[in-house]
C-alpha cells in the first residue's frame, strides 16, 4: 500500500495542505484563507481558532482532491509564521488586542508594536543577543511578550501558555506542549547548542516571571525538528482534520525554515554537496535568506547563528527582508492606474505581473538592455524597516526619480525599480554572509516570488548567483511533509528525507555581459547611498 505524507503550511494570509508521496511528488493541495485584523499601521492580529479551522478545511479538501482515505496519510508536518499565540485557562484564546476580543489572540510576525521594547532589550547588550545578529527584532517573541506585560497586564496575568504559531499547531494536534528547537532558538532566545534558556536574560529585560515553574509558559520540552510528538493525533484533532487518531506528527518549523528544508539539500549533479555554498531564498510576503554551516558564524545585523534550527547539527544564519511581495503589491495597487491594470488583467486572463512584465518588454525595445529602463528611477525598499543586514526597523522607504506622469507604463517602471531594489537587498545580504565565512554561489529559490520570471532573472543578474528552482514548486509544503515522513520513520533523518524527496528543476543563469554588470554595480552603489542619505536626513 502506497504511503503519503501531509504538509500543513500556515502563511500570513492562508492555511494550505499538501499531500506528497515518498518521492516528494505532490498529489493535491488546498488553500483556505485566514482572517487578519490590522489597525494603527503597526498592529496585525489573527485568531488561533480561525487558523485551526482553516487547516481542517484545507486538509479535508486535499484528501478529497487526491481521492485518498484518511488511512493513506502516514505522517504529518506543520509549519507556520513565527507569530505569538496566547492561551489562557483550558486553552481558551486570550486577547492581545486593544479591542479586548478574545478571538484576536495572535500577534502576527510582521506586527511592529514592540519596537520600543526591542530597543530597550538591545540596550542591555545581553550575551544572548549575539545569537540574533547583535540586535533583537520586534518581529521576535520576547519584545512582544514584554509589550504584552506592559500594555495588557490582565492578559499577561491570565495567560497559561505562550506559543509560537507552529508549536501551537502541534499542541492543538497532539495535546503535547512540545516546543520546536527551530522556533525557540530562532525567535525566543533558547540556546540550542547547550539545551537551555538563559534565565539572566529574562531577569535583565523584565520578564523574570517566565522563569517560574521551569519555564512552563514558554516551554520546558524543546525537541529537535522531525521528532514524533506524543502519540500522534488525538481523537478530537483527528476528527477535526478528517484523519486517523494516532497518525504521527513531527516537531514543527517556522515557514521559512520549511522552505529551506524543501530546497537546500537537494542533489544537484553539477554542484558540490557543501551546503555552506548554498542559499535558500524563500520569497513570499517577506523574504528569508537561509544559509547553514558546520561552525557558528556571528554576523552583525543577521539573525543567528541558530544551532540545529533547520538542519540538525548545523548552524543556521538567517537574513531577511521584512517586505518584498507585500511591497510590490503596495507599489502596484496604491497607484492611481491600478484599477485600470486590474481590468486589463481580468480581460486578458493574465496576472497583473504578467501584464507589467510584457509592458516592460515593449518599453525595452529601444534600450541596450531591459534593466536600463530604471536608470533614472531608484528605490530604497525599507517600507517596513530593514531586517538585515542593517537590523533597523525604523528605516523607511524612498523613491528617487518620480515624474509628473501617470500611466500603466509608469506602474511598470516603478514596479521594476522596486523589484531590482529587492534584489539589491538580497545582494547586500549575500555580500555580508560571504564576508563572514560563507561562500554563497548558488541560490535555491521557492515561494510566490519564484513564480515571477523577472524576479528570478533580476536576482540572478544582480547577485551573480545561478538560481535553481525545485521540481516541486510548493517547497514549504514539501518541507513540512518531509518532517511528517521523518516522524513516521519513513526516513531515518531530516537530511536523508531532503535528498529523497527534494529534486532540482529549472536553472536560471546570470547574464554576465560587461555593460549590464557595470550598470548594476552603479545602481547598487546608489542603493547603498540612499540609506546613508536617509540616516543623514534623520540627524538633520
Amino acid at each position: 500500500m502506497a504511503k503519503y505524507y501531509l504538509g500543513i503550511d500556515v502563511g500570513t494570509g492562508s492555511a494550505r495542505a499538501g499531500i506528497f508521496n515518498t518521492a516528494g511528488k505532490m498529489l493535491a493541495e488546498t488553500v483556505q484563507p485566514i482572517k487578519t485584523w490590522r489597525y494603527a499601521e503597526v498592529f496585525v492580529e489573527q485568531s488561533s481558532d480561525d487558523i485551526w479551522h482553516a487547516c481542517a478545511i484545507a486538509v479535508k479538501g486535499a484528501l478529497k482532491k487526491a481521492q485518498l482515505k484518511a488511512s493513506a496519510i502516514k505522517g504529518i508536518g506543520f509549519d507556520a509564521t513565527c507569530s505569538l499565540v496566547v492561551l489562557g485557562e483550558n486553552d481558551q484564546p486570550l486577547s492581545v488586542s486593544a479591542s479586548g476580543k478574545s478571538a484576536q489572540n495572535i500577534i502576527v510576525w510582521m506586527d511592529h508594536r514592540a519596537i520600543l521594547q526591542a530597543k530597550r532589550i538591545n540596550a542591555t547588550q545581553h550575551e544572548v543577543l549575539k545569537y540574533v545578529g547583535g540586535n533583537i527584532s520586534p518581529e521576535m517573541e520576547t519584545p512582544k511578550l514584554l509589550w504584552l506585560k506592559e500594555n495588557l497586564p490582565q492578559t499577561w496575568r491570565r495567560a497559561k501558555l505562550f506559543l509560537d504559531l507552529p508549536d501551537f499547531l502541534v499542541y492543538r494536534a497532539t495535546g503535547q506542549a512540545t516546543r520546536s528547537l527551530c522556533s525557540t532558538v530562532c525567535k525566543w532566545t533558547y540556546r540550542g547548542d547547550v539545551g537551555r534558556w538563559d534565565g539572566s536574560y529574562f531577569k535583565k529585560i523584565g520578564l523574570s516571571d517566565l522563569i517560574n515553574n521551569n519555564y512552563e509558559k514558554i516551554g520546558n520540552k524543546v525537541w529537535p525538528i522531525g521528532e514524533a510528538v506524543g502519540s500522534g493525533l488525538t481523537k478530537k484533532s483527528a476528527e477535526e482534520l478528517g484523519l486517523l487518531p494516532g497518525t504521527p506528527v513531527g516537531v514543527s518549523v517556522i515557514d521559512a525554515d520549511a522552505g529551506g528544508i524543501g530546497v537546500i539539500g537537494m542533489k544537484v549533479n553539477s554542484l558540490a554537496s557543501d551546503l555552506s555554498k548554498r542559499l535558500a531564498l524563500i520569497a513570499g510576503t517577506s523574504s528569508c535568506h537561509m544559509a547553514v554551516s558546520k561552525k557558528p558564524n556571528f554576523i552583525p545585523g543577521v539573525w543567528g547563528p541558530y544551532y540545529s534550527a533547520m538542519i540538525p547539527g548545523m548552524w543556521l544564519t538567517e537574513g531577511g527582508q521584512s517586505a518584498t511581495g507585500s511591497l510590490l503589491d503596495h507599489i502596484i495597487f496604491s497607484h492611481t492606474k491600478s484599477i485600470e491594470l486590474k481590468k486589463q488583467a481580468q480581460t486578458s486572463s493574465k496576472s497583473v505581473y504578467e501584464i507589467l512584465n510584457a509592458n516592460l518588454s515593449v518599453l525595452a525595445k529601444n534600450t541596450a538592455f531591459k534593466a536600463a529602463l530604471t536608470s533614472e528611477l531608484h528605490v530604497l525598499p525599507y517600507f517596513h524597516g530593514n531586517r538585515s543586514p542593517r537590523a533597523n526597523p525604523n528605516l523607511r522607504g524612498m523613491i528617487s526619480g518620480l515624474r509628473l506622469s501617470d500611466s500603466i507604463s509608469d506602474i511598470a517602471l516603478l514596479y521594476y525599480a522596486t523589484l531590482q531594489a529587492i534584489a539589491y537587498g538580497t545582494k547586500h545580504i549575500i555580500d555580508t554572509l560571504n564576508a563572514h565565512g560563507y561562500k554563497i554561489k548558488t541560490i535555491f529559490a521557492c515561494g510566490g516570488g519564484s513564480n515571477n520570471p523577472l524576479f528570478l532573472q533580476e536576482h540572478a543578474d544582480i547577485t551573480g548567483c545561478q538560481i535553481i528552482l525545485p521540481k516541486e514548486p510548493e517547497a514549504m509544503l514539501l518541507g513540512s511533509a518531509i518532517l511528517g515522513a521523518v516522524a513516521a520513520k519513513q526516513y531515518l533523518s531530516v537530511p536523508a528525507a531532503m535528498q529523497a524527496m527534494s529534486k532540482p528543476g529549472r536553472i536560471i543563469k546570470p547574464n554576465r555581459s560587461a555593460s549590464l554588470q557595470k550598470f548594476h554595480a552603479r545602481k547598487y552603489r546608489i542603493f547603498l547611498e540612499m540609506c546613508k542619505d536617509q540616516l543623514k536626513y534623520e540627524k538633520m
